[in-house]
């Protein structure tokens, strides 16, 4: 008797699965279709937002997040052609009670999708802006929903969590596109200060890329009294978009005119000098 309630019920379930075929067909064919017609939507929402904002990091996201919405209507929608709204509305309700389960269980995924939202909207860079954020000095190449993307000069990809970016001081470091630079120079006791001041400065003056503007002249200063030289201190603005390459090369061509001119000017520049004394036993 048992064995023949079970063959009965099978068939009962194979017959039901029989008479959802074709809906089940139709759902497949609905959901492939949607996903092709959200993917051109994606597209064409990619074309739209890129034509009204030069921000790449705020078009990725939005387009992530236009995607996500369509494939998740699609999906929906291809249930309830299947005739299985039951259970479109039951993954809704299981979304909603897993979504504030995982939220305490997975607190920092969730602190750093609602971070990279915030940013996405608000954040102090963009795309190849050199920053620092921590520890982490680099330039930045994309934002995820959950971490921004760094690559440093020496050639590693970093991943920050997006709540780190939140929380920790971002030093943007081109911004407005200027640096202001410094190296110190070491001129010998003997020497006159203020022409060798004169000298350095007019070779920061006379350095095509050294900006001359009433904010961001060069200017020199004595900085201290060194065991084996004056040491003073030379202070210059330049614009570079990129701040490791171009602005330290501007440096390093400043530091060897400098050299040059005093050397040319009779200034020396003494090496460190050390004092040996010998004691009788």
């Amino acid at each position: 008797m048992e064995t023949g309630k079970l063959i009965q019920s099978f068939q009962d379930s194979w017959n039901s699965f029989v008479e959802q075929i074709p809906s089940i067909l139709a759902a497949i064919l609905v959901i492939a279709l949607g996903i092709f017609i959200a993917n051109k939507l994606t597209d064409l929402s990619r074309k739209f937002i890129a034509g009204k904002s030069a921000d790449p990091l705020m078009t990725n996201f939005l387009i992530k997040a236009i995607k996500t919405v369509f494939v998740i209507i699609v999906i929906m929608f291809g249930l309830k052609v299947a005739g299985l709204d039951g259970i479109a509305t039951g993954v809704l309700t299981a979304a909603g009670a897993s979504a504030v389960i995982l939220g305490f269980a997975f607190k920092d995924i969730g602190e750093n999708f609602i971070s990279g939202i915030i940013l996405s909207f608000n954040r102090p860079f963009n795309i190849n802006d050199t920053v620092s954020i921590g520890d982490i000095f680099g330039r930045v190449k994309s934002m995820e929903f959950r971490y921004t993307k760094l690559k440093t000069f020496d050639g590693k990809d970093v991943y920050i969590p997006n709540s780190d970016v939140i929380k920790k001081p971002v030093f943007n470091f081109t911004e407005d596109g200027y640096f202001r630079m410094d190296f110190m120079v070491g001129i010998a006791y003997e020497n006159d200060i203020d022409q060798a001041k004169k000298i350095i400065l007019n070779t920061m003056n006379s350095h095509p890329l050294s900006l001359k503007d009433e904010d961001r002249e060069p200017f020199v200063m004595t900085d201290e009294l060194g065991v084996n030289s004056i040491n003073i201190k030379v202070f210059f603005w330049v614009a570079a978009e990129d701040y490791r390459r171009d602005a330290l090369m501007i440096r390093s061509e400043m530091i060897d005119q400098v050299k040059i001119n005093l050397l040319a000017n009779g200034i020396s520049m003494p090496a460190n000098i050390q004092e040996l004394k010998w004691y009788k036993e």
